[in-house]
């Protein structure tokens, strides 16, 4: 698990609606290599392979994805939980992704039409209009780039959105999540005892680099 603050200006839209229908409206060849962008396209392109040669897509939640992510965190192992979540049991992580798919928005990662990562972003109830996210990649998939992926999805979303800057709190212990950080930029403000504290702005030219088409990246 990862956890994060996303710090917005406070006249953010939550409505993910235009992302929705230029995503259904994009191109659907998996070979996107030689793709230089649509008027359709997402903030990034939504497809991309893992390290194994999967094809796996990025797109905004939909509420028919509903019964996929139930059954992805159900079958999450124990090692893959941290703090009490995901919640065990369906009941509970039905309640729980409830609540987080009506405060806020969410991306989810699918191989076929099965889901394997979910990024949720929620707004604080601070009055710096904060946003924290949380984000799950399933067990199988993990180092396979899957969470490297999803960030730079989340990073190209929050710049649509006018987003400043991310910040997060990750246990010392978890040096995956702590690679998958500072690959993409974040830096290391305040160490404690088990938990690092690190940000990222979200200023040019990170985001214009993470929101070009497949055919313009390095």
């Amino acid at each position: 698990m990862f956890g994060a603050v996303v710090i917005a200006r406070p006249t953010e839209e939550l409505d993910m609606s235009s992302s929705d229908s230029r995503a259904t409206a994009a191109c659907t060849a998996w070979d996107n290599s030689e793709c230089r962008g649509t008027p359709y396209c997402p903030p990034r392109c939504p497809r991309f392979e893992s390290k194994s040669g999967t094809v796996l897509l990025v797109r905004p939640y939909e509420a028919d994805d509903m019964d996929t992510l139930v059954r992805m965190y159900d079958d999450f192992d124990q090692y893959s939980r941290s703090m009490g979540l995901p919640p065990n049991g369906v009941s509970k992580i039905e309640n729980w992704l409830d609540r987080l798919t009506e405060r806020g928005w969410n991306l989810v990662a699918f191989d076929g039409n099965r889901a394997i990562g979910h990024v949720a972003v929620v707004p604080s109830d601070s009055v710096d209009y904060r946003w924290k996210f949380l984000i799950y990649i399933h067990q199988e998939y993990q180092n396979e780039g899957v969470g490297s992926e999803m960030i730079k999805q989340l990073v190209a979303y929050a710049d649509e959105r006018d987003g400043n800057e991310l910040a997060l709190e990750v246990s010392t212990g978890n040096e995956r999540a702590i690679t998958v950080y500072k690959n993409i930029g974040f830096e290391v403000v305040e160490r404690g005892l088990s938990e690092l504290s690190m940000t990222l702005k979200l200023r040019r030219p990170l985001t214009r680099r993470v929101r070009r088409p497949p055919a313009e990246r390095d």
